[in-house]
């Protein structure tokens, strides 16, 4: 089964660690970089040529939100999903993302187990669909980034 390149957006050190235990022990996904600003997180999934699949969204960010970087990726790839997860669900949260283009808005606390459900999912549209990712895995051998 392909992994779902994934890029997480976080800026809390221990809710970060966290998260990728839980997503690598549970999921199959392959975690390439991550970020804590909305500025670095634009500019990272924008300048990547659609080269990930999955983007997973904190609200609140050290500089800015994650309603901001969903904006910055509303052109993305089909392929590409963006979720937000956030311990401040509310439906006007929920509505704002989905308008700004989120395919998902998760809470923290409440609903892990269905981003982990939402992200087993995509990883199975992606393995039914060849050459559906748009890029090579292979072009994505290189460390985790900062």
């Amino acid at each position: 089964m392909q992994n779902l390149i994934t890029y997480l957006v976080e800026d809390n050190p221990i809710v970060l660690s966290s998260l990728i235990e839980a997503l690598h022990e549970l999921t199959n996904l392959k975690i390439i970089a991550y970020s804590a600003t909305q500025t670095e997180a634009s500019q990272w999934l924008q300048t990547q040529n659609g080269n990930w699949h999955l983007a997973i969204v904190d609200l609140f960010l050290k500089e800015g939100t994650g309603l901001g970087v969903l904006a910055a990726c509303r052109s993305r790839k089909p392929h590409q999903k963006m979720v937000i997860l956030t311990n401040y669900a509310t439906p006007e949260i929920r509505e704002r993302s989905m308008a700004l283009g989120a395919d998902a808005v998760f809470d923290k606390s409440t609903e892990l187990d269905r981003l982990m459900s939402f992200c087993t999912e995509q990883t199975l549209r992606l393995s039914q669909k060849p050459g559906s990712s748009g890029f090579s895995d292979s072009s994505l051998n290189r460390p985790l980034l900062n």
